[in-house]
């Protein structure tokens, strides 16, 4: 991918609000008209650091000029973001594509929210069906007098479940003790 076309894809996150602020601006402007080759003359180089134009506006004009004049400038802007902002340089969306080259490749950022998206009330609907799974089943084993210590386990009870559920669970495990 050439630099023209990272510096397209790039242009809204450089010139979104608060990314690059007016010493960062200057500074880049200052190495683009002073690196050799010359990227920008002192007309435009004045042009771009004119503090009465908006920081946006400036900052969009130069990446359209940078744009328009080639691949080897778009360059020089990448090397100037670099030493200027190395953080935001690397935070850049055609930097995250170039460090996943391989498309099969899994994305860890998407693939935690990918396993995470079922909410709240499914990880309470999960764990209420092993508590109840895990009563039922301490409830049914023959082996031990189960049946006392669950009422005592469900009389305390009626903040955790509802009371109809509590009411229903004492009349089943009254039917078990009277069989």
């Amino acid at each position: 991918q050439s630099y023209c076309h990272r510096l397209q894809h790039d242009m809204y996150f450089l010139t979104s609000t608060s990314r690059l602020n007016e010493q960062v601006v200057d500074k880049i402007v200052l190495q683009l008209n002073r690196v050799y080759p010359q990227i920008l003359t002192n007309e435009e180089a004045e042009k771009f650091r004119n503090p009465k134009a908006s920081l946006h506006t400036r900052l969009s004009d130069l990446l359209k000029h940078l744009q328009k004049k080639g691949d080897r400038h778009c360059q020089e802007f990448y090397r100037a973001l670099q030493i200027n902002a190395e953080q935001l340089f690397n935070d850049l969306p055609s930097r995250k594509i170039l460090k996943t080259p391989d498309p099969t490749e899994i994305d860890t950022d998407k693939e935690q929210y990918m396993l995470n998206d079922r909410g709240p009330v499914f990880f309470l609907a999960c764990f209420s069906m092993a508590a109840g799974l895990a009563l039922v089943w301490y409830c049914c084993n023959s082996e031990t007098e189960v049946i006392g210590r669950a009422r005592r386990i469900l009389g305390f009870s009626p903040i955790i479940i509802g009371r109809h559920v509590r009411n229903i669970c004492m009349l089943y495990l009254e039917d078990m003790s009277r069989n």
